[in-house]
Order: structure tokens, then C-alpha cells, then sequence
């Protein structure tokens, strides 16, 4: 006979249910944290100079977070479409407290008294020394960009259901792109090197155009990981699901 287990002393854990926002969700903190660290380098691509006016076309400005960032608007849809406002909201926030610990850490670190034999402190804080001010332009920009982009294509969805899904991706990413370059830009201009309105504005118009082409490009795969998801996830295609999130 099994001998029984007093409900105070079994070993308990809580269920896990089966869905990849988690995973999903863990990607996003990587690339927003990662892109805070790279974007306090400014680069320069081309040389020589054209203007138009006060407007510097040439050489193109823009920083290292260019390289990764335009995937937290991927991810953000693909949030935004399979699990609705609210999980993107909840994907804000996270992203948001885990790129505060990590400035927070940067800054204790870099305060920290240098041991005798490390030479390289004036390097450590001539690069992650900006990043309280990027990860300040970052968040400025993130949430008002992110919760936009995510408002936009839910209120879309909530018109046009299944209906439209490359519509709805293409408006919600330009519309929320335009405001979190804009005042992504205004704030993290200082900390990157530039000094001009003409480098300003090369460089908040080359970020919204290269971002959203970005987006456009990978479009084709972020719809087919939509569509993945959507059949794999338990519940999405339930009648007794939340159609409107």
C-alpha cells in the first residue's frame, strides 16, 4: 500500500501552460537590452558630404542599434497579433525593467572602485557611461512607439479579424517606428556625436526608412511565424477565446 503524502509536505509546482510567449518574450528583453549597449556608437556610412540645405544627405548617420533594433517591432507585432494588447503591454514593461536593471548595473559597475592591475576604465566608461542616456531615449521612445504600433494593429485586427494581416503589420510598424525614432532620436542625438540639426535629421529620417524597410523585408517570415503560432498555440482558435484583446 502507497503511503500517503500530507498535502503540506508534498513537492508542488505550478503548471506550465504551453505557449511560446515566453520564449518570444525572452527575445525581446535580449534585443532591446543588447540595442541600448550597441547604440552609443555612432556611425558614419560614406564619404565626403552633400546637403541639401540645412539637411545632411550624405554620408548617412546612424548607430549601432540599427543593426538589431528593428526586430523589437517584429517581435512586438507578432505579440501584438497572436496574443493581443494586453501581452504586448505586459511585453513592454518587462523589456522595460529589464533594460532598467541593466543601466542600473552599468552604473554601479562603472562607479565601482577599479582594481590596481585593470587599465581599461576610461574605455569602460566612455561606452556603457552613455547608456543611462540611450536606454533614457530608448525607453522614451519604446514605450510610446511599441504601445502605439501595438494599439494601432489590434484596433485594426478588431475591424478586419484574419482579414488583412500585412495591411495591418505595414501601418502599425510605420506609425509606431515614426514616433519612436522621432523621440528616440531628439534625446539620444548628444550622446552619439551629433551636433547639427543636418545630422539630426539625417539621422531620425535614415532610422524611420531603415527600420521600416527592415520591416517590409522580413514581412514574408514574420507572417509565416504568425501563422505558426497561430496553429500551434491552444486556444486561438477557440470560440470561446476573446476575439477583441
Amino acid at each position: 500500500m502507497k503511503p500517503v503524502t500530507a498535502p503540506s509536505t508534498r513537492v508542488r509546482y505550478a503548471a506550465r501552460t504551453r505557449t511560446h510567449f515566453d520564449v518570444i518574450l525572452a527575445l525581446f528583453c535580449v534585443v532591446l537590452v543588447v540595442s541600448n549597449i550597441v547604440a552609443t556608437k555612432g556611425i558614419e556610412l560614406g564619404s565626403g558630404s552633400w546637403s541639401l540645405g540645412s539637411l545632411q544627405l550624405w554620408p548617412v548617420i546612424t548607430d549601432g542599434g540599427a543593426f538589431l533594433f528593428p526586430l523589437a517591432y517584429v517581435l512586438g507585432d507578432v505579440i501584438s497579433e497572436v496574443y493581443g494588447f494586453r501581452a504586448a503591454r505586459r511585453a513592454v514593461i518587462v523589456g522595460f525593467g529589464a533594460s532598467i536593471v541593466a543601466a542600473l548595473t552599468f552604473v554601479a559597475v562603472e562607479h565601482a572602485p577599479a582594481a590596481s592591475f585593470y587599465e581599461n576604465q576610461g574605455a569602460f566608461e566612455a561606452v556603457l557611461g552613455q547608456v543611462p542616456q540611450i536606454l533614457l531615449a530608448s525607453m522614451a521612445g519604446y514605450v510610446v512607439g511599441q504601445l502605439t504600433n501595438s494599439y494601432v494593429l489590434v484596433r485594426m485586427k478588431a475591424r478586419t479579424a484574419e482579414r488583412g494581416l500585412v495591411a495591418r503589420l505595414a501601418t502599425s510598424t510605420g506609425v509606431g517606428e515614426a514616433a519612436d525614432t522621432l523621440i528616440f532620436c531628439a534625446i539620444a542625438a548628444s550622446a552619439i556625436g551629433i551636433t547639427s540639426m543636418g545630422q539630426f535629421w539625417n539621422y531620425a529620417i535614415v532610422g524611420f526608412v531603415y527600420k521600416v524597410l527592415v520591416e517590409l523585408i522580413v514581412m514574408p517570415v514574420t507572417v509565416v511565424v504568425i501563422a505558426w503560432l497561430k496553429q500551434r498555440e491552444p486556444g486561438y482558435w477557440d470560440d470561446a477565446a476573446p476575439v477583441v484583446d
